[in-house]
């Protein structure tokens, strides 16, 4: 059997079979939750352990990577200051805002206020650190933290506040907009360096600074293909129910998977150590 092959069948077996009250995890983030007896979880070389990980995506676990004591202080007053840069800019600017442009910003503005030194070593820790440590297994996407989205390669999508790239995102999206109708809509396109700090990093505060949590939700910055031409989509109304996967009982997703030449990035059972994303359409 093919690993890939093998990796979906032991997630839906997982889903099939749910692990015995031994293994039952705890909803409390930041904290060890694995009961008694977990250890067997970690076994075939960590792909089961990974595979637990993705399924129960929004729990921690007692070998995950949590920030220390003071990195948790810069992520307070850094992902504050990200989101007075947001509130200024506008959130479709945002998803193209590169690294300079914002400390610029930030410079310039006395209401967002100049990062400081330390803020600026903890993104840079943060974009060039070790992410399989965390457990999230994908390769990087942008190499530096200074990259930036060129605007002559990019298309705003009338009515969605977001930007694809020129070329195959934009006909892949127009595709399935012919396929499926008005009922299907865009919901995330480019994201730059500083937009998958934003989100990864409200995550992780979200996560009580536990980084591994945060990476079954979200890739790192520097790691998310938004970065380069994948895209998300969901149904118009739906709300944040598209990013759930109650967006697999709908009529849209049923028809994605009904057009042959639609993947998606983060199936059931991904290498990447991700959670299911039935909304995530690959694109290169």
């Amino acid at each position: 059997m093919h690993r890939r092959e093998f990796l979906k069948f032991v997630a839906v077996s997982m889903v099939l079979n749910p692990l015995p009250d031994a293994l039952a995890l705890s909803h409390r983030p930041g904290r060890s939750t694995l009961s008694k007896g977990t250890d067997m979880v970690v076994t075939d070389h960590g792909v089961k352990d990974r595979l637990v990980k993705s399924q129960f995506f929004n729990h921690s676990f007692k070998d995950d990577i949590m920030l220390s004591s003071r990195d948790n202080i810069l992520l307070d007053t850094s992902l504050a200051r990200l989101k007075r840069i947001q509130k200024l800019v506008g959130h479709g600017n945002f998803s193209l805002l590169n690294f300079d442009d914002a400390i610029l910003y930030a410079r310039s503005y006395s209401r967002i206020g100049s990062f400081s030194k330390a803020e600026l070593l903890f993104f840079e820790k943060i974009f060039y650190g070790r992410v399989k440590e965390y457990g999230f297994m994908g390769e990087k996407t942008i190499e530096t933290i200074t990259g930036k989205i060129k605007k002559k390669d990019i298309r705003k999508i009338p009515s969605t506040g977001n930007y694809l790239y020129r070329g195959k995102p934009i006909e892949v999206y127009r595709n399935i907009q012919r396929k499926i109708g008005h009922e299907v809509v865009l919901t995330s396109g480019i994201r730059s360096v500083m937009k998958q700090f934003l989100l990864f990093l409200s995550k992780t505060w979200a996560s009580q600074g536990n980084l591994s949590m945060a990476s079954r939700s979200l890739a790192p910055p520097g790691y998310s293909y938004h970065g380069v031409g994948d895209f998300d989509v969901g149904k118009k109304g739906f709300g944040v129910a598209n990013f759930t996967e109650q967006f697999t009982q709908t009529r849209v997703y049923k028809q994605l998977t009904d057009l042959g030449y639609i993947s998606f990035r983060y199936d059931r059972g991904n290498d990447f150590g991700v959670r299911f994303e039935p909304w995530h359409i690959e694109v290169v």
